[in-house]
């Protein structure tokens, strides 16, 4: 079998976004579970439903994972940039 040659960053930035999609998938299938079990359980005698938290919370962590992985708000333009800008200093050194 034939190696594969792969660009190693294009490669981290797949496997990044593939293990983002899957926890995607996880938290939308976990959530759905607690907030069944919390529809069929009698919903408790709290104010604020309990699933809310575990939805809140790991959302926020999942958004977070979101930015990192699709490089919102032009991180990877910033990089690029940086990256560019010590190149010709290097050069003219």
């Amino acid at each position: 079998m034939e190696p594969i040659n792969r660009d190693p960053q294009l490669w981290r930035q797949a496997k990044a976004r593939a293990r983002f999609k899957a926890s995607l998938f996880t938290y939308f299938w976990v959530n759905s579970l607690l907030w069944t079990i919390w529809a069929l359980t009698g919903r408790g005698s709290y104010p604020i439903p309990w699933p809310l938290w575990a939805t809140f919370f790991w959302g926020i962590g999942l958004v977070a994972q979101g930015v990192g992985v699709y490089g919102l708000w032009g991180r990877d333009r910033l990089v690029e940039r940086k990256y560019e800008r010590l190149l010709r200093q290097q050069k003219e050194l």
